[in-house]
């Protein structure tokens, strides 16, 4: 489970806006009707499909073609988020600077070369696991920045009151790639094998360059004269978070879970087909069956705001993710493989999606706008720097204990990642502040 902002999830009010042309008018019809809405959510629905396939390629990959053990694929996962834990910090004082859209096509064309390297190494027979370290970490480097653009990019895009329903949009688009995803990565697999499948991943990140490149808004950094040092941009967003009181609760709460689910995610590919005997076909199928739960959520979210209220929300989720992390380690014993891999993606995905919608949503509205990046940035730093470290952490144990124990490990932290959020004041609490309530 990755529980950002890609864990990854009202009502609002004005921010400052920053100097530039102006956005245009909201369009009956919801954001589908917004130009510049449009083309993000076409680049990145394109990108979601394509990032599905590789979720499942690369580490059938590294098994099925390269043979990695326990703590090779600890490290392959590594790799793949150590750049939120070295560059995390920077990345948002460096976005606020530059001009977001720039940095999210060269983001995704990037990625594309890099994934397109291993196909070409493995049908010239020279592809080996140090390449895909490499490719994992030039792609992490990517992501951060793309990502940390990409949130603070929407409400530079839409109006403030429409900043919820962008991101409910944007995560419904994202769970459905995430249910016909895995089963088209399974299928794929099987046709043309795991390289190919990650070169179908490497176009589809060219064609979300291209429809990112057609947004019509001009997003205009601050002037270099009223640039203040680095490290004084990089302590203001962090300040932000963990001065607040709710935020730092929030980003607790998704830190460790990150922590103990990248144990987990960085086995699960080995964990299926060597130990459930499950293959590619039956991993994408549960996982995209699984994924139901996500577009579920994402639907629902609005519902589920109004009746318990967003600050309640927020809680309550994060304990839905102790059953589901239950049903892994009896997989294969007391449950089915199937039924335990589906149920655990179902029931992760809807808690996951709703808990991300609501604290997502929730700091973007309460984050003065020229602060956006680095704020992002900073979250990312904790609960994505997390990642690496438990992933490493999870090939450790796995290479010492076996793969089932680290599973029975990180149930337990589940249960832990939760506290932060079922002792704050969310529990009592409806409405969640915005921007203006720290201002009064």
């Amino acid at each position: 489970m990755t529980a950002e902002p890609p864990l990854p999830p009202s009502t609002a009010v004005s921010h400052p806006v920053a100097d530039g042309p102006p956005r245009p008018p909201r369009r009956r019809g919801g954001l589908l009707r917004h130009h510049d809405f449009r083309q993000l959510f076409l680049g990145d629905t394109i990108s979601q499909f394509g990032t599905q396939l590789s979720l499942l390629a690369l580490p059938v990959l590294a098994v099925r073609v390269l043979h990695a053990d326990e703590f090779e694929m600890g490290l392959l996962a590594t790799f793949e988020f150590l750049a939120f834990l070295v560059i995390g910090l920077p990345a948002g004082a460096w976005v606020d600077r530059w001009r977001k859209q720039r940095v999210l096509v060269a983001g995704d064309v990037i990625r594309a070369v890099a994934l397109l390297s291993l196909p070409l190494a493995w049908a010239l027979e020279e592809l080996t696991l140090m390449q895909m370290f490499a490719v994992a970490l030039v792609v992490g480097v990517c992501t951060v920045f793309f990502d940390v653009a990409y949130q603070s990019y929407l409400p530079d895009l839409v109006e403030p009151e429409h900043i919820g329903e962008g991101n409910a949009k944007l995560q419904a688009s994202q769970s459905v790639a995430m249910i016909g995803g895995p089963a088209l990565a399974g299928g794929l697999i099987k046709l043309i094998g795991a390289p190919l499948t990650v070169a179908v991943d490497a176009v589809s990140f060219l064609w979300s360059a291209f429809f990112i490149a057609r947004i019509k808004h001009v997003d205009t950094p601050a002037p270099k004269e009223d640039r203040r040092p680095l490290l004084v941009e990089i302590r203001e967003g962090l300040s932000f978070v963990v001065r607040d009181p709710l935020l730092w609760r929030i980003t607790a709460c998704t830190g460790i879970s990150n922590f103990f689910s990248s144990m987990t995610g960085a086995l699960l590919v080995l964990y299926c087909l060597r130990e459930l005997d499950l293959d590619e076909g039956h991993i994408g199928l549960a996982m995209g069956l699984g994924a139901v739960g996500g577009l579920v959520g994402a639907l629902a979210t609005p519902r589920i705001n109004a009746w318990l209220g967003e600050g309640r929300t927020i809680p309550l989720t994060s304990l839905v993710w102790i059953p589901a992390g239950a049903l892994m380690p009896l997989a294969g014993t007391v449950i089915a493989p199937m039924v335990a891999l589906t149920l655990s993606s179902l029931l992760v995905s809807f808690a996951v999606v709703v808990y991300n919608v609501t604290q997502v949503s929730f700091r973007q509205r309460l984050c003065p706008r020229p602060l956006l990046g680095r704020m992002n940035a900073s979250i990312r730093f904790i609960v994505w720097g997390t990642m690496p470290i438990g992933s490493f952490a999870g090939g450790v144990l796995g290479e010492a204990l076996g793969v089932r124990p680290v599973f029975w490990i990180a149930l337990v932290g589940s249960a832990v990642a939760a506290l932060p959020v079922m002792s704050s004041p969310l529990l009592t609490m409806r409405d969640l502040p915005r921007e203006l309530d720290r201002l009064s």
